[in-house]
């Protein structure tokens, strides 16, 4: 699950991390009220939506050379002015796709004289089974032109779990950074609240782009991207509180509300799999014959019937979907559910696209058989390569 910048940096407050005074505002007429709290006279207006790149991102409604989706403001008046253009309008940044996102709300923050930008994230980094530091001397917003073309300006270090961050790993991240005086002195209390919040509050990615060094020497969190394990929220109400499900697709709601993995893709043909890994097999052999998968969807492998009734409407429910191929491996998961669940939601939403269903494992055969005596206009498959192959061929028919 993923939060906004202001409530990110909100909960990163709670640690005693060096953050700006901003407020979020929700109409145009806040606006005013919002700079005039702030001690000003620089202000920045930063766009609230979950997609990184704002800062060079384009709003549709304005002319192509319109500021992007972060702002400075030297004014008050500017600080309306901007909110006037921003709020309610749709930014396209390279993580939004050309769809773009329309921003529902707007932090204005107090500006900061800034001498340098770093950036540090904190992710689980699976190659070593830890908590790891990403960080940068090149902050800001061309991080991703850093990541492609001088990957050597990208140091990770990681964290023991039983030791936590330690007076050596600040010392290290500091002399990474090139920090001193103050900023080195803030680096001590800085780096391990950091990480304390990554691990209280189960995050899967705190990304600071940039951490700045300001004119006074001092660090201070500029931003704050933040990203929770959502197998960790029952512990944590507190932040399921932020969740801001404007910014979440519809069909992925839905199948939160059935615990299934589902993520919209960009592509035409739907997919209803058991397991990760062989949802992730299907999509690339989809793509191998030269299709474009419509969805990731993994039913689990304890899925009821209505779980997989619920999965088949969400997956019939995208508009882009021009055929769907349920592709299942029976092990805890039966074969027979996933035919009884197929049926029972092709009876109630219909079935207007070719439909292919490969089957294989604990009662097979079972579940081929109430497929086939279904009346369904259904074709089997034998193996993954066979069913991938025929999804196309209909598609491309169709």
């Amino acid at each position: 699950m993923n939060i906004h910048e202001y409530q990110g940096k909100q909960l990163l407050k709670g640690y005693g991390l060096p953050v700006a005074e901003g407020v979020a505002i929700l109409k145009p007429g806040e606006a005013e009220a919002a700079a005039k709290a702030l001690p000003g006279p620089l202000y920045v207006v930063k766009s609230q939506i979950h997609a990184g790149g704002r800062g060079k991102g384009k709003f549709k409604e304005l002319a192509p050379d319109a500021k992007g989706g972060v702002r400075l403001a030297k004014s008050v008046a500017d600080v309306v002015t901007n909110v006037g253009e921003m709020l309610g309008n749709t930014l396209v940044t390279k993580q939004t796709g050309p769809a773009g996102k329309q921003v529902n709300r707007l932090y204005i923050e107090d500006g900061a004289d800034i001498a340098r930008e770093l950036y540090l994230s904190l992710l689980v980094d699976r190659s070593v089974g830890k908590i790891a530091f990403v960080v940068s001397t090149e902050g800001g917003m061309d991080i991703e032109a850093v990541a492609h073309d001088t990957p050597e300006k990208i140091i990770t270090l990681a964290i023991d779990p039983e030791a936590g961050v330690t007076a050596e790993d600040v010392k290290k991240i500091n002399a990474a950074y090139g920090l001193d005086g103050d900023a080195a002195k803030d680096g001590e209390t800085v780096f391990p609240a950091l990480y304390k919040a990554f691990v209280e509050k189960d995050m899967s990615l705190l990304e600071v782009n940039p951490l700045i060094v300001m004119k006074n020497g001092r660090l201070r969190v500029l931003d704050a991207k933040v990203s929770f394990d959502n197998n960790a929220l029952f512990r944590h109400p507190e932040v399921v509180e932020l969740r801001d499900t404007t910014e979440e697709d519809e069909k992925e709601i839905e199948a939160s509300k059935y615990d299934l993995a589902y993520v919209a893709l960009d592509g035409n043909i739907g997919c209803m799999v058991n397991g990760a890994g062989l949802a992730m097999a299907t999509m690339d052999i989809i793509k191998l014959y030269g299709a474009e998968p419509a969805n990731f969807l993994d039913v689990g492998g304890g899925a009821s019937k209505e779980k997989v009734t619920a999965a088949f409407k969400i997956i019939t429910k995208d508009p882009a979907v021009k055929g769907i191929l349920i592709n299942i491996f029976g092990g805890i998961m039966k074969c027979d559910i996933i035919a009884e669940g197929v049926i029972a939601a092709v009876k109630e939403v219909g079935l207007k696209v070719p439909l292919v269903v490969r089957l294989e494992g604990t009662n097979a055969e079972l579940g081929k058989k109430i497929i086939n005596e279904s009346g369904l206009n259904v074709t089997s498959a034998d193996d993954l390569d066979d069913a991938a192959k025929k999804i196309v061929a209909a598609v491309d028919n169709a």
